[in-house]
């Protein structure tokens, strides 16, 4: 019996070595320029100086700030929606190995016992007998022997899937990381906003009281008095404003991080942010595929590559096999005595004639790989965007904060010269007004522009598939 044993596993191990009917994979072309547009080749001298791609570089080595960075960690530990993309992989692991364990039998090892009583009429014997049986066996049950590959392609679907889940639990990371970023950044550029609404406000209230104890005197005119109160009444509209502002930014903050964010982490200024250090930005082609949504959208095409495996598979025969070995006795005492070994072998195979839904399943599968074909290079496609959209803000961004500053100078100093020239009675208060809106105008301004260079970078570090 042995020998025979071992003689079937052999031929067992020769029909588990069959063909594969899935169609060989070959990574598609990108359907993107190798290079990045010309409207964003100047970002590259903004990146020049960066030495490392945006996927080696972990982003506690990207984000020096170390507020930023608690904030941060306290996102990636407490996020629900990062928390639903770690539980999908969990669960497309454990169906990988479910569908892994289809390519191995099944053994079972089992125990009977049989009594019946048999009356006269029924009996052999002609007299009524009780009858005992009680086995012992262990056996493979209905085990498919993967001859043409049809288990091996869908073992091989499962893999990509849980593959490509890997690769979106990563893209939700850095999607997370580059949100919270920017949503602490917002909040600390409003906060300093509303510093400077309200010390605006200050500003105005003084040199209300001034005027209004000029014109107790009659030294300034009713006019005058009314223009410093729309100053001050405007001032106090934009105190209430980024009051609400900030708090919805916490709230905000608080969604992303999951819990409430205490204010020692909050920065009260985005000038006196630290900068992210500068990227290197490589070509396109070696970029793009390397973004963890592009691996996703890619591990999805593949894996309904091998579905059409599986599907062509289906057209040809099933073969499985039944096979037990153990002891039978009917007595108890007897069941493992010498002589009481039993043995089956029963191979099955199964030849598929007439059946319509294999060859629409296998149609299904053609166009399924289609549509993902279209995803994955729609996913190249957007991701192409996102990164040169992103060089191209990086790059003007620099200028417009170049220029802003010069602007908060130059009306400063108009500013200065207005008082001057209303104090010594050369100009109207009118020209006071002017100076002082043109002048909170551009400092808020500045201030915007400063939190679009710090998101810029962000943004790019993102797009470039930054390490998670």
């Amino acid at each position: 019996m042995i020998r025979k044993m071992l003689f079937y596993g052999v031929v067992v191990a020769l029909l588990t070595t069959g063909c594969s009917l899935a169609p060989p994979y070959t990574r598609p072309a990108a359907p993107v320029p190798e290079e990045w547009p010309a409207d964003s080749a100047d970002s590259d001298t903004a990146a020049a100086e960066g030495t490392t791609a945006a996927a080696d570089l972990p982003w506690r080595q990207f984000f020096t700030d170390p507020r930023l960075q608690a904030v941060i960690a306290a996102a990636l530990e407490n996020n629900r929606d990062l928390r639903l993309a770690a539980l999908n992989v969990e669960r497309a692991r454990a169906y990988y190995r479910i569908q892994r364990a289809d390519l191995l039998p099944k053994v079972d090892a089992t125990g009977t016992g049989h009594q019946e009583h048999l009356p006269a009429d029924l009996a052999s014997k002609g007299q009524s007998m009780t009858v005992e049986q009680y086995g012992v066996n262990l056996g493979i049950s209905a085990w498919e022997i993967d001859f043409f590959g049809r288990l091996r392609s869908l073992e091989r679907a499962a893999l990509e899937e849980y593959l490509a889940t890997e690769e979106a639990e990563r893209a939700a990371r850095i999607l997370l990381i580059a949100e919270t970023a920017n949503g602490w950044l917002t909040l600390a550029a409003d906060r300093e906003k509303r510093q400077l609404a309200q010390s605006t406000l200050d500003t105005q209230q003084a040199a209300y009281e001034l005027i209004r104890r000029r014109y107790d005197v009659g030294l300034a005119q009713a006019l005058d008095l009314r223009r410093a109160q729309t100053q001050v009444d405007a001032a106090r509209v934009d105190v209430a404003r980024f009051t609400q502002v900030v708090a919805q930014d916490q709230n905000a903050l608080a969604l992303l991080v999951g819990a409430p964010v205490e204010s020692p982490l909050w920065a009260d200024e985005i000038s006196r942010v630290e900068r992210p250090v500068d990227l290197a930005v490589g070509t396109a082609s070696d970029v793009l595929l390397r973004r963890p949504d592009v691996l996703a959208a890619e591990g999805r095409l593949k894996a309904a590559n091998a579905n059409i495996g599986a599907a062509r598979a289906a057209l040809f025969p099933r073969i499985s096999l039944t096979t037990a070995f153990g002891t039978a006795s009917a007595e108890l005492s007897d069941l493992f005595a010498a002589g009481q070994d039993t043995w089956s072998f029963s191979p099955r195979i199964a030849m598929p004639i007439f059946d319509p839904r294999t060859w629409a399943a296998l149609d299904v599968t053609k166009v399924e790989r289609e549509i993902l074909l279209t995803q994955y290079e729609k996913a190249i496609q957007t991701a192409f965007r996102e990164v040169a959209d992103a060089l191209a803000q990086q790059n003007t961004v620099g200028r417009q904060l170049e220029a802003q500053q010069s602007l908060v100078e130059a009306s400063s100093e108009a500013h200065r010269l207005s008082e001057v020239r209303y104090t010594k009675g050369v100009d109207s208060y009118l020209s006071v007004l002017e100076a002082q809106r043109s002048l909170y105008a551009a400092r808020q301004g500045l201030i915007t522009v400063r939190l679009a260079d710090l998101a810029a970078r962000v943004n790019l570090y993102a797009a470039l598939g930054g390490g998670a």
